[in-house]
Parts: structure tokens; C-alpha cells; sequence
């Protein structure tokens, strides 16, 4: 990895990996300069753009689901009936209460600005499951490379997930939340032909739901049961800012902030 002084603009000759960078720090100092408490709470939000027209507004190429029946998971969730594989571990993070922090209590009551009170996520509290898992025993599945858009792009290495962390924005009303999708679910792990296809969810005891969401997403979209919510793949590039961008340690809004703290004034990192 080198540094490659840029000063305030682009150089004289930027070619496309000069700009993508400046673009990269452009965005960084944006971040730096918001104050979490401008952003808590959805009323504060320079978030017209997200609850004025939201079809309009969240960008790219992948197709939104429509009407999809919507359910709350939260991390330590114990198994129940309606939800018989506990949420203490996720299909990609076995310690996965230990890093978000301890127990992301759903209770309104014990919650503050979409955390339980007391709690730092180290995950960032707007996360969702979806029915498919890219990887099987520790291995990436053969079909993975054929049916994830992404897949290409993202692949580093058997066995590690092009889906975790990835962005959705789920629609409720006149509302648009955005999340990052961390775990497995509801009921199915191998639907594709819906997560990345046409098909709908498949029949299952909870009114055929399709999509979990954390209980951050739950108070943003302001969602009673199982309701019924739009969702689509987002790429990182068209996630507005909200409150979705201060936690988690893979959350790249983190890392981009942490990333202008150490860079040198006047300084931008190239790729390794």
C-alpha cells in the first residue's frame, strides 16, 4: 500500500482509479462532518429523499420484492415455536452476541435511538436474514457464482460469504430503511429462485415470510407484526446517510470514518 498526494483535488492526469479514491475521501470527510445526534432520529434526517417517493429514490439495479410478509428477529433470540433455530449464533457468526455487544433487547421500553439502552453495537443494529446461504460446511455452494449478481465482484476466497454485510432497503408506507444482511432466514437456507430470482417465498408457518428484520428496522419503518414491506439489493454507493451508518465494525460507513482519522491531511490511500 503507498500514498499518493492529491492536495485538495484531483491530479492534473486522474485516471479512474485517481478518482474512485477521491471520490472515496470526498465521501469520508462528508461522514466526519455529521453529527450522530443529526442523524438519531428519522424526523431530524436530511432523509426527505428516503421518505418522500422512496420508489424514485433508491438507486440501482436490482429489482425491488414486492409485499413481502415481514418479521422481527433480534440477536440472542431464543428459539420458539415461530421461531425454532435461536439467534444466539448466526449462520455466519458463531459469537455473533458477543460482537454486536450483548442482547439487543426488543423491548421499546429498554431501546434508545434504534440500540437497547447501555449497548455499543459492535454490528451494526440495522441488519435482516434472508432464505440463502452461500456457504455450506465451511465451503462456498457450486450455485453461488451462477445466481448472486455480485458474486464476481466480491469473491475473495472459498468458504467466505459474498452475501454478508450486503445493503437491502426495505419499504414500509412512505418509509425506506436500509440494512445490512448478517444472518440466514426465516425457515429456508437454500432459496435462491426468490432471493436473487422471481419466485416468491416458500409456504412457511409465519405467513410465508420472506424476510426477517432487527428490531432497529422494525422502529424505523414503524412496524407492528408481520407486516408486509418492499425490499432490494443496494449497492454501498446509493445508501444515503442515516442512522444505519454509525455502527459495526464491517460497516463500511464505520470503516470510511475510520479510515479519514488516520489518513494524513492532503493524503489518500490507493488499493494495496
Amino acid at each position: 500500500m503507498f500514498l499518493v498526494f492529491a492536495g485538495e483535488g484531483l491530479p492534473a492526469r486522474a485516471n479512474e482509479d485517481d478518482f474512485a479514491e477521491w471520490a472515496m475521501k470526498r465521501r469520508a470527510e462528508a461522514l466526519c462532518r455529521i453529527s450522530p445526534d443529526v442523524i438519531m432520529h428519522p424526523s431530524a434526517l436530511s432523509l426527505a429523499e428516503a421518505q418522500i417517493s422512496p420508489s424514485l429514490r433508491v438507486s440501482g439495479p436490482y429489482p425491488w420484492k414486492y409485499g413481502i410478509t415481514t418479521t422481527v428477529f433480534w440477536i440472542g433470540e431464543k428459539a420458539t415455536p415461530r421461531n425454532p433455530v435461536s439467534n444466539e449464533k448466526s449462520a455466519w457468526d458463531s459469537d455473533w452476541v458477543l460482537r454486536y455487544g450483548g442482547y439487543d433487547n426488543p423491548d421499546a421500553a429498554a431501546r434508545v435511538n434504534f440500540v437497547p439502552v447501555g449497548v455499543v453495537p459492535g454490528i451494526n443494529p440495522f441488519y435482516v436474514a434472508l432464505p440463502y446461504n452461500d456457504i455450506n460446511d465451511h465451503h462456498t455452494k457450486p450455485e453461488a457464482a451462477l445466481v448472486i449478481p455480485w458474486f464476481r465482484m466480491t469473491f475473495v476466497r472459498d468458504g467466505e460469504s459474498v452475501c454478508k454485510g450486503r445493503w437491502l432497503a426495505i419499504r414500509h408506507g412512505r418509509r425506506v430503511c436500509y440494512a445490512q444482511w448478517e444472518d440466514v432466514g426465516p425457515f429456508a437456507v437454500d432459496h435462491w429462485q426468490y432471493v436473487f430470482g422471481s419466485e416468491r417465498p416458500r409456504p412457511n408457518p409465519n405467513q410465508d415470510a420472506g424476510l426477517d428484520v432487527s428490531p432497529a428496522v422494525r422502529d424505523f419503518l414503524g412496524l407492528s407484526g408481520d407486516d408486509r414491506c418492499d425490499w432490494k439489493f443496494v449497492d454501498f454507493a446509493n445508501v444515503p446517510l442515516g442512522p444505519w451508518s454509525l455502527y459495526g465494525d464491517d460497516n463500511p460507513f464505520v470503516r470510511l470514518r475510520r479510515l479519514r482519522s488516520v489518513l494524513p491531511a492532503g493524503k489518500i490511500v490507493t488499493r494495496p
